[in-house]
């Protein structure tokens, strides 16, 4: 599977990295280190020393500077060698790879691609932890799998009735209906309702209608939007969005930012975060939806670890398409289209 390189690419939660403290991660293959500077810049470096090729997240950092602590050289922000203990000369070839890194909606974000292209305008609207609107919770988990996996899940949700009839109680209507698909120029659309569902926040009687929608943006960003209503209101809407202001105080509008960032060819670490609008819920109900939320990421990773191995153990696999993929197709095409590769070979869906 290809991946894009020219975007932004989530690294971790801003709250995780203290000040003058490297940390280490891959991403798409390359060994990453990530560290704030004394002034606060956040700065990302190949983590690969020129010299013996000791690993600079085991670095001290020094001002805006971080020196590896196997031989001593110390390294710029911008990747550059400033010195080499003993040696007065330092070889301009002597500089590791800076990659373009932004501290945006509690996330850090890595430009993989080529520096010039980077464009920050291209970060995807996550809603961040610290965003006053919204009281949210958040979690990490990582999978033995690659992502593509991970994103093909989050844009066929048609699995909800099976994989997460424990977790949200998901009924069949999740199956048997299909969202509105809609392509953009960085990902695709889905909106869709769900009548007469049994309420996942237990609070109150009776089934309410579900309204949900959300966009999957490249290089795998989900930010969505759901809004339960009352029993009768898809209907009175003729199925189209409805006015958020009439959902049901309490249990009404909430919103997830998830995050899929490819490791290497065979691991991936997904973030996500989700709660309710500040004026449409409560700590209490964040909780309980960061519980379920909890429960059903590890059953989707359980699956995908599980289809991992069976792809890897299946000479040749390929893949039959049901009318349930439009998404994963549209997608998955938009990805080959930017990483300017072919496309997949895949059947055609019955």
């Amino acid at each position: 599977m290809a991946y894009v390189r020219d975007a932004w690419y989530v690294a971790g939660w801003s709250r995780d990295l203290g000040p003058a403290q490297p940390f280490a991660l891959s991403i798409l293959g390359d060994p990453i280190v990530l560290y704030r500077s004394e002034s606060g810049r956040l700065v990302a470096l190949e983590d690969r020393c020129v010299h013996r090729l000791a690993p600079l997240s085991l670095g001290r950092c020094e001002g805006e500077r971080l020196r590896c602590m196997y031989h001593g050289l110390l390294f710029d922000p911008d990747g550059r060698v400033a010195e080499i203990p003993g040696q007065d000369l330092v070889p301009a070839q002597a500089r590791v790879r800076s990659y373009p890194v932004v501290d945006r909606h509690d996330w850090i974000w890595v430009w993989m691609g080529d520096v010039a292209a980077a464009d920050e305008a291209l970060i995807p609207s996550a809603v961040g932890l610290s965003d006053p609107d919204w009281i949210l919770g958040h979690g990490q988990m990582d999978y033995a799998a690659e992502a593509r996996l991970i994103c093909d899940n989050l844009c066929d949700f048609s699995h909800l009735s099976f994989v997460h009839a424990n977790s949200f109680g998901a009924s069949e209507t999740w199956a048997r209906s299909r969202p509105r698909v809609v392509p953009l120029d960085r990902g695709v659309r889905f909106e869709r309702w769900i009548v007469g569902e049994p309420r996942m926040s237990g609070r109150g009687e009776g089934n309410a209608d579900v309204w949900q929608w959300y966009d999957f943006m490249v290089p795998g960003i989900l930010l969505m939007s759901s809004a339960v209503y009352p029993e009768g209101t898809a209907a009175a809407c003729g199925m189209n969005a409805p006015a958020p202001d009439r959902a049901l105080t309490g249990e009404g509008v909430t919103f997830t930012s998830q995050a899929v960032t490819p490791l290497t060819d065979r691991t991936a670490r997904y973030f996500y975060s989700w709660g309710p609008r500040r004026d449409q819920g409560d700590a209490a109900l964040r909780d309980m939806l960061m519980g379920m939320a909890d429960q059903a990421f590890t059953e989707d990773r359980l699956m995908i670890e599980a289809q991992q191995r069976v792809i890897d153990a299946t000479p040749n696999p390929r893949i039959m398409p049901t009318s349930a993929d439009k998404g994963v197709t549209l997608y998955n095409g938009l990805v080959h289209k930017l990483a300017r590769t072919p496309g997949m070979a895949i059947e055609s869906a019955a």
